[in-house]
């Protein structure tokens, strides 16, 4: 009989203990083999939550392996990602179609999200939203997509959630600020969890000469 792949949450920051109940970490514990987007963190969470990682099989992700090849044969499979819930903006999704495409059984583990904490601590729409992913990096690109998002945000009352690599925030809200009505709200979600976590909800034009930093921050955006 086939084993089960586990989506294993990861913390956003903090500890193990802190971020995921006792039921999930009893199965991380019960666990000998994982695939994982990064070696290097995720053997410092197993580290963390009791397990001798010289006694696992950890195997990462990898384009030049086929996602059928990781997939749990008569052993069960843990799937981390670095950070959050795998398979969310994380290349985990593609192991966990191939395990559907398999008949092999998917159980997701209760854990963190920055998109879902994101969304309940902005008091933008939480009935109806789209998470967006990445946007351009190209100035012209991403101030179409800008308008794009702001456009269906303020026809379908939808907020618009997107992320950017820590190093490019700043350049993301100034793009915001510059592109979008004053009057769009916006919420800058800053490092979500830890000691450090910074949520705030304004409109556009209240965000001129704020400044992000190299901080992990989800964005989420609602016009009209």
């Amino acid at each position: 009989m086939a084993g089960v792949l586990y989506a294993i949450p990861t913390p956003l920051g903090g500890t193990a203990a802190d971020a995921l109940p006792a039921s999930a970490l009893a199965t991380v514990r019960s666990l000998k083999y994982f695939v994982v987007e990064n070696a290097k963190s995720s053997r410092a969470f197993l580290k963390e939550v009791g397990l001798d990682v010289h006694a696992l099989e950890i195997r990462e992700i990898d384009k030049s392996i086929a996602p059928k090849e990781l997939l749990p044969r008569e052993h069960s499979v843990g799937l981390l990602s670095e950070a959050g819930c795998p398979a969310i903006a994380d290349p985990g999704a593609a192991l966990i179609e191939a395990a559907h495409a398999a008949g092999i059984r998917v159980v997701p583990l209760v854990g963190p999200s920055s998109i879902v904490l994101a969304l309940m601590a902005s008091g933008l729409e939480g009935q109806r939203f789209a998470f967006c992913g990445y946007l351009p990096r190209e100035p012209e690109d991403r101030k179409k997509r800008i308008k794009e998002l702001e456009a269906r945000s303020r026809r379908e009352r939808e907020t618009q959630i997107f992320i950017e690599t820590p190093y490019r925030n700043d350049v993301l809200l100034q793009a915001l600020i510059e592109t979008c009505g004053s009057g769009t709200k916006l919420c800058l979600a800053t490092d979500l969890t830890m000691k450090t976590e910074n949520i705030g909800t304004k409109s556009i034009g209240r965000w001129r000469g704020h400044a992000i930093g190299k901080r992990p921050t989800v964005f989420l955006l609602l016009s009209g």
